[in-house]
């Protein structure tokens, strides 16, 4: 037998982002309290509004399973005396059990008999264990928690009401001051208090009472009354999925709505007016057919379409004023002067321990020019990246931008056009920011993506000298986001240039700038730890099985494209014929190699069999051809060309012999042979077996 469970959490009004988040964590844990109690249950539906989170369980056993284990006691030698009867230790444990000494057997592990019995455990009734869900409830977690009244009870929003059935049955219990019942509530101002008559009615009943708790439901509806819309006035509403999200979460019952605003404000640039709508109020831009933005937003009302001219009225006088502001300040800003604004940095401390923005600036300006002249650009391009990044950061004091914090960048492009900079300069100061988040594509231009990897580059080491490193999920300055991003630039333009000699640059910097009192080789160490990460995460996304991530990782003065190339190689070849024993003969050799104390050159003259000279010669065509071939995939080949060669010395010398200079001798040709392998990856770490 079995019936449906049902648990919703009325709450205060939720903040939209926690929304998602946390009906999920409530579905995942009260699935995973099923499983751990052994209780059968057929599908789970969720239910979300900015009101309440609530969960459907169809099928709940109305009984646990019964359960019979295994379970090992005392070892024979303690459970029976001299006379073999049973001592207190094995009476006690089989009471302790539910069972009797009649029920003991022996078996034996590890050389020696240990008690064991079978227990077995009779399900108790759900409907008895249902009252812990409490636990479940009290114990979810959320970004930001308040308390209320006098309880200790930290949560989201405080608990107004609690629906807890099981069948029909209310499952008895209370947090803080609140009981369990079968009463739920509708919309705030439409709906009316009601009984849940049954779990399965719990949807269909709140319906009723304008709540559309299905999320997705509720999703589905704004994107098909937008869609009506467009049809109707011959629009085109581009919907922004993080704001359509943050919409749903917003409403209980949605009824999608439109206005306007003054053609004037379309002087304004394009981000701006999208900007204003999206993010102070949440409304939808409207476009026409050609993509130019019109002179309307479209807004969704929590409840339904009485008295829409009114609210739509409402909201015109609101963006109104929004947008009057923005137009204010952008022509505020257009009075000041680059330098007036680069003047301000100075006063602007970006960290206590750092420094202010202005000297971030310079230090990033530094590094730009040293990664340029590395990379050997064209002088054009090098002027370009200096003067970017000698005023990437303007825009940051200006009103707009202020206003507006995601608007940097596209804003200091914008006025650093209206000045007059170069195109090139204006392009590069927007385009240092990128990629932005995981979506975003790299800086296009050569001058963008020399500042956006020093400017990031700056950013990391800066912090790790000051002791800012990302651990579990804390990392406050989206650290490894923006050492992602310098992975994937590098990945992207092919540039010559190893994270490491990255790294050891902008240390240079920082240090000279007195930040930081840790211990540089260890900030460096920890450095190339993070970034090796984001590399095995970049490498993790393309389908590379693990071990060879990590082989190729551990290749020395690598370049990113390199190692991704290598990594995919090793990928496709990793279920050919002849990859596993050319992997074990290469792998023999990195594995001895390790056990060279002192570095000597070979000496020819000491070899004592023709194999040792074969493999010599071969090594040495190997290394020249591997020197001038660019090719990963034909470098892969001319290596494991080797592999005839290493299994014949193997099969007819003792690397380490009696003779201490013919083993000093061999562990060298061992030596140099591993360090070759290194310069592609460490092939001992490639799982073969």
């Amino acid at each position: 037998m079995s019936k449906d469970l049902l648990i919703e959490i009325g709450l205060e009004e939720m903040p939209a982002r926690f929304v998602t988040s946390s009906i999920d964590q409530l579905a995942e844990k009260l699935e995973k309290w099923l499983e751990e109690k052994k209780i059968s249950y057929g599908t789970v539906s969720k239910f979300s509004t900015p009101r309440r989170l609530g969960v459907l369980v169809r099928d709940v056993a109305e009984d646990q399973e019964d359960v019979s284990e295994e379970v090992k006691g005392p070892a024979k030698k303690i459970a029976l005396d001299a006379e073999g009867n049973w001592t207190k230790a094995a009476i006690g444990f089989t009471r302790g059990q539910g069972v009797t000494v009649d029920d003991i057997y022996f078996k034996e592990m590890n050389g020696v008999e240990y008690v064991h019995v079978n227990k077995f455990i009779k399900g108790q009734p759900v409907k008895d264990l249902l009252p812990e869900l409490k636990h479940v409830i009290s114990g979810l977690s959320f970004p930001k928690n308040m308390r209320w009244a006098h309880y200790d009870l930290r949560y989201v929003r405080p608990i107004k009401w609690m629906v807890a059935l099981f069948g029909e049955e209310v499952i008895p219990f209370s947090i803080t001051n609140v009981q369990t019942g079968n009463k739920s509530y509708g919309h705030r101002f439409l709906g009316e208090e009601i009984t849940i008559q049954s779990p399965a009615s719990y949807e269909e009943q709140l319906e009723k009472q304008f709540v559309i708790a299905n999320a997705e439901k509720r999703k589905e509806q704004i994107l098909g009354q937008l869609r009506n819309l467009e049809e109707k006035n011959g629009w085109i509403i581009p919907v922004d999925e993080e704001l359509l999200e943050e919409v749903n979460n917003l409403v209980e019952y949605p009824t999608a709505l439109y206005g306007g605003f003054e053609e004037e404000f379309l002087e304004l640039p394009e981000r701006v007016l999208i900007t204003s709508m999206k993010e102070h109020q949440r409304y939808f831009p409207v476009k026409d057919q050609n993509g130019q933005l019109l002179p309307f937003f479209v807004t969704v009302r929590n409840g339904n379409d009485n008295g829409l001219t009114i609210v739509s009225k409402g909201n015109e006088k609101v963006l109104r004023a929004r947008l009057a502001d923005a137009a204010f300040f952008y022509k505020e800003d257009q009075k000041t002067t680059i330098e007036s604004s680069l003047k301000k940095l100075e006063t602007i401390v970006y960290h206590e321990e750092i420094g202010t923005l202005s000297e971030k600036v310079q230090r990033v300006r530094a590094l730009t020019n040293r990664i340029a002249k590395k990379l050997n650009v064209s002088d054009s391009d090098k002027i370009m990246a200096d003067r970017a990044a000698e005023i990437c950061k303007f825009d940051l004091v200006s009103h707009m931008v202020y206003e507006f914090p995601e608007l940097q960048g596209y804003m200091g492009e914008r006025y650093a056009l209206m000045k007059g900079e170069p195109k090139e300069v204006a392009k590069a100061i927007n385009e240092h920011y990128m990629p932005r988040h995981a979506e975003d594509s790299v800086p296009t231009g050569v001058p963008g993506a020399l500042l956006s990897v020093a400017d990031k580059l700056d950013t990391i080491a800066s912090c790790f000298a000051i002791g800012i490193i990302p651990t579990g999920s804390q990392d406050p300055y989206a650290l490894r986001r923006q050492a992602i991003g310098i992975v994937a630039i590098l990945f992207e333009k092919n540039w010559g240039v190893t994270i490491e000699e990255l790294i050891d640059d902008s240390l240079e910097f920082v240090d000279a700038a007195n930040i930081g009192k840790r211990d540089l080789k260890e900030t460096k160490n920890d450095l190339i730890t993070f970034f090796k990460a984001r590399m095995k995460h970049l490498l993790t996304e393309k389908g590379i099985r693990y071990d060879l991530i990590d082989a190729v990782l551990e290749s020395k003065n690598a370049y990113v494209h390199h190692i991704v190339e290598r990594a995919l190689v090793l990928d496709e070849k990793k279920d050919s014929e002849g990859f596993k024993e050319s992997m074990e003969a290469l792998s023999r050799v990195m594995n001895i190699a390790v056990k060279m104390e002192e570095k000597t050159e070979v000496e020819p003259a000491l070899f004592e069999n023709e194999y040792e000279s074969a493999l010599y010669r071969k090594f040495k065509d190997v290394k020249a051809s591997f020197e001038i071939e660019t090719n990963e995939k034909a470098r892969f080949e001319i290596l494991v060309s080797l592999k005839p060669e290493i299994e014949q010395y193997f099969e007819h010398t003792m690397v380490m012999a009696d003779h201490e200079r013919l083993k000093k001798n061999r562990l060298s040709l061992m030596h140099e042979m591993s360090e070759l392998f290194l310069r592609y990856a460490a092939m001992n770490k490639i799982l073969t077996a």
